[in-house]
């Protein structure tokens, strides 16, 4: 029986040049007729990033369990976008992305996000909009133990890669319903998502290291990660 475990220990997984052409040539012919007739790229290079996810999933699977069962394909978007409600009706993603979070990419938990894009590569993680119900007990798990919050967030190995802290975006601009004014975990409580971002530019994902860079700043989010899906437990 194939294993992709076998397969992808024998072999260092890196991005290719190759994928990266792709997404910068989908960018400039964005219509289904360019991709009908370059099906052959398209399928190269899906190829190419589910083998990079389904190693990083490894690694990550080594410092959170949740993700180690994880296969690829239950972590990657599809390149076609929802066009339904719209205005731009560019039928694709120019952009490859995966999340690796317990129970795939479906589930409603915070997690690990890799993004590939020419010009716009990042990392992130975290816990992005949660439904009405999950938000208060992530609020109410934040006010309760503050003190534990903040010194993960505050953590050397977070800091390093994550120097950015939260994105404030998306956030309310005033206390929550239950929540005063001077409560200490204003700041999160104001939050609708919870996450954070690494650049990085389009030569690292070509670099060897790749792998190790991601990993390591992943591990480095896992705690934050845990802290948010408690609430699920």
């Amino acid at each position: 029986m194939f294993s992709w475990g076998f397969y992808l220990s024998i072999i260092k997984i890196v991005l290719q040049k190759s994928t990266l052409a792709f997404l910068q040539k989908l960018k400039k012919n964005n219509n289904k007729a360019w991709m009908d007739a370059n099906r052959n790229l398209f399928e190269a290079a899906k190829l190419d990033f589910r083998h990079f996810v389904q190693q990083l999933i490894t690694e990550i699977g080594k410092f959170d369990r949740d993700i180690a069962e994880l296969e690829a394909k239950q972590c990657i978007f599809r390149q076609n976008r929802d066009i339904r409600f719209s205005k731009d009706k560019s039928p694709y993603k120019t952009a490859m992305g995966a999340f690796m979070n317990k129970g795939g990419k479906k589930a409603s938990t915070a997690g690990y996000y890799f993004h590939a894009e020419p010009g716009n590569c990042f990392l992130a993680g975290g816990l992005w909009m949660p439904e009405a119900d999950q938000l208060s007990k992530v609020r109410q798990e934040l006010d309760y133990n503050l003190t534990e919050w903040n010194k993960l967030i505050n953590a050397a190995a977070f800091k390093k890669h994550f120097s950015n802290g939260f994105d404030q975006s998306c956030k309310l601009s005033r206390p929550p319903k239950g929540y005063d004014a001077d409560n200490p975990a204003l700041p999160f409580l104001l939050l609708k998502s919870f996450t954070v971002s690494m650049p990085l530019e389009d030569a690292e994902l070509l670099n060897k290291n790749l792998i190790k860079q991601t990993r390591s700043a992943f591990k480095s989010l896992q705690p934050v990660i845990s802290f948010l899906n408690q609430v699920n437990d």
